[in-house]
């Protein structure tokens, strides 16, 4: 981590800490985060899915992931090996926040489960809550409830999250 952050720090990125981990931005945008894994280390490139990736590097890290992009690595030999190619790819990132370039979201729908319908019908609060989620939040609820083959487990997966929508918050907040 201390190899990457140096790199970082040496393209002029202003250093933060969230989501628990060190984050560096750009005239108060992200660009980058480091992240720690069990076997790798990797860097998170908030816009990577419009970046160059000339060297191949960038890795989808869900199907359901639309901008994010990792760069990874198994140790700090293999960071210093790529010292020159992640700057490079930091300040494309950089010219990308500049350049004021937004990554195109696909409004997919995501369907809504019929054990949730129900819930927000029987409580209009609940409704209402979940409606005033922004909408990435609202679609990692729908996909959390969906993904079960059992209704029970929906259900179960529900109920546990019911609290936590009607505090307003989002499934990892």
């Amino acid at each position: 981590m201390n190899a990457l952050r140096a790199i970082i720090l040496n393209c002029k990125l202003a250093e933060d800490f969230k989501w628990g981990k060190p984050c560096y931005s750009f005239d108060g945008k992200n660009v980058v985060l480091i992240q720690g894994f069990k076997d790798y280390f990797a860097l998170l490139f908030f816009k990577g899915g419009i970046m160059k990736d000339p060297k191949q590097l960038l890795i989808k890290m869900g199907e359901n992931t639309q901008t994010g992009r990792q760069m990874s690595f198994e140790n700090v030999q293999d960071i210093l090996d790529k010292k020159e190619i992640i700057k490079d790819y930091i300040f494309d990132a950089i010219e990308i926040e500049k350049s004021g370039e937004k990554v195109e979201i696909k409004k997919e729908a995501t369907p809504i489960p019929e054990e949730f319908q129900i819930k927000l019908k029987e409580n209009p609060k609940l409704n209402s809550a979940f409606e005033a989620l922004t909408p990435g939040r609202q679609r990692a609820y729908l996909i959390y409830f969906s993904a079960p083959k059992q209704s029970k487990t929906r259900e179960s997966r529900i109920e546990k999250s019911i609290p936590n929508i009607l505090d307003g918050k989002g499934m990892n907040d």
